[in-house]
């Protein structure tokens, strides 16, 4: 998508030097021909324009219909057991008994877990951490309103770093599935 938009600048850049350069020793035919010849690679540029947003359109769409196939298939209660085990620690067992002023202790433990191993995460595996965190914030709604303001301002920086962790992990997914295969093959 960079090397079409730089083109189209260059393209149009070249267009406007020729125009000028040839305005002033050129005939009124010959100024036709140019301008004829740079809208004909302004067309190209546009057709391959389009060309490159389907492709992208249709990779993006493969993508988000692979993602809802993925997430139909509902999570392995097993699986997920080792996960909140594996993010939360010590207190994957009592969520159930979070009061307010240990419900920051989860969260710390899922953030710290989720810096170390989010790079090697699949798509599965993110869909476990994420129904871990879910059962976490659903700890936090039970104590919520008896949680301090101070405590509530932490907790919503912890949940927005763990969004944002899965929210990159998503572009980064999105971004190789609409790679253009041909400008990947010629890096």
């Amino acid at each position: 998508m960079k090397t079409f938009f730089s083109i189209s600048i260059h393209a149009l850049a070249l267009g406007a030097l020729a125009g000028l350069l040839t305005a002033c020793d050129s005939t009124p035919r010959e100024r036709q021909a140019v301008v004829h010849e740079q809208s004909r690679k302004l067309d190209t540029l546009a057709r391959e324009g389009g060309q490159t947003l389907a492709r992208m359109g249709r990779q993006a769409a493969r993508y988000d219909a692979a993602n809802r196939a993925r997430r139909a298939e509902p999570l392995s209660p097993a699986r997920k057991k080792i996960f909140a085990a594996n993010l939360l620690g010590p207190y994957a067992e009592h969520l159930d008994a979070m009061m307010p002023a240990t419900i920051g202790g989860p969260y710390q433990q899922l953030l710290r877990q989720t810096r170390a191993r989010h790079q090697a995460w699949t798509d599965r595996d993110w869909d476990y951490a994420r129904a871990v965190y879910a059962d976490v914030n659903a700890a936090l709604a039970r104590v919520r309103l008896d949680l301090p303001a101070r405590d509530e301002l932490r907790v919503r920086a912890w949940q927005a770093e763990f969004v944002a962790l899965q929210a990159g992990h998503t572009a980064a997914e999105l971004r190789a599935a609409t790679r253009d295969p041909a400008a990947a093959a010629r890096r």
